[in-house]
């Protein structure tokens, strides 16, 4: 039998594995200087920006803020500063409870004055004066402005009227007229139903306090018709207090600006 001839290994350099462990080093040394370049911050423009900003939302000196920076960033309270932020949070929750709380102060000290103006009616029950997450709220009963199935104002309504314009027309508040009935049908040669006659007595309201001095850009009107009751319909009484009208001063003021969003139409596909 012939034996096969050995088969001789390939001579290799026993150091081959330096290479790929430099390589690997390299690779290494490449991947720190990189995470290196990536935090470190230039503190003088890091500084210069979180001046800017607080003194922006804050209204703090630049000079405090750079002070503080330092202090917090030196000698053995470097760790302490590090851990505290370099910014302040903004206190935005806070301002905007803050302005609410002022508006709402005001609303209820103009909403006071109404009140001590209206005081005898107020006693009667014929005005009643709230305040709402919307703002104030004066309900006057129907009788103190119109007749019995008319939108034309009564005699008395102008001096009703005129009192509350007087309280309301020196700020820039919002004000809204709002017509309500009871659940009685009405059907005349003038209304069709309390949808129509609620409407047309906000107007008239409206138009009142438009020549009692108080902008039109102010001022809307609603109908609501009986949809909106204050009591049951069941009694004469309870429906007594649902004819009424609604002036509303409301919280937002005609200097805000409009925040819609156009929507436009999109195509729908079918999947």
């Amino acid at each position: 039998m012939i034996r096969r001839k050995p088969i001789e290994d390939d001579d290799e350099s026993p150091d081959r594995w330096l290479v790929s462990y430099a390589d690997f080093i390299t690779l290494l040394f490449a991947f720190f200087v990189v995470m290196y370049a990536i935090s470190s911050v230039n503190q003088s423009k890091y500084s210069d920006l979180s001046s800017s900003m607080g003194t922006a939302f804050t209204g703090e000196n630049p000079s405090v803020a750079q002070r503080n920076i330092k202090n917090r960033s030196g000698g053995k309270n470097k760790i302490k500063g590090q851990q505290n932020s370099l910014i302040k949070p903004l206190p935005l929750t806070h301002l905007y409870n803050e302005k609410m709380r002022r508006e709402r102060e005001s609303m209820t000290n103009m909403g006071i004055d109404i009140s001590n103006t209206l005081a005898p009616l107020i006693s009667e029950g014929k005005i009643r004066v709230s305040q709402n997450n919307r703002g104030i709220r004066i309900d006057i009963h129907d009788s103190l402005l119109f007749n019995p199935g008319s939108a034309e104002l009564a005699t008395t309504a102008t001096n009703i009227l005129s009192e509350i314009a007087t309280q309301i027309k020196d700020n820039p508040r919002l004000v809204q007229v709002e017509g309500h009935t009871d659940n009685s049908p009405i059907h005349n040669a003038s209304y069709f139903s309390n949808w129509e006659l609620s409407a047309v007595r906000a107007s008239s309201v409206v138009r009142m306090l438009s020549d009692l001095g108080i902008a039109e850009n102010r001022l809307s009107a609603l109908g609501f018709g009986s949809a909106q009751p204050l009591s049951e319909n069941e009694t004469p009484i309870g429906r007594a207090r649902n004819r009424r009208v609604s002036i509303m001063i409301l919280y937002e003021s005609q200097n805000q600006e409009d925040s819609s969003l156009e929507i436009a139409p999109q195509k729908i596909t079918n999947p």
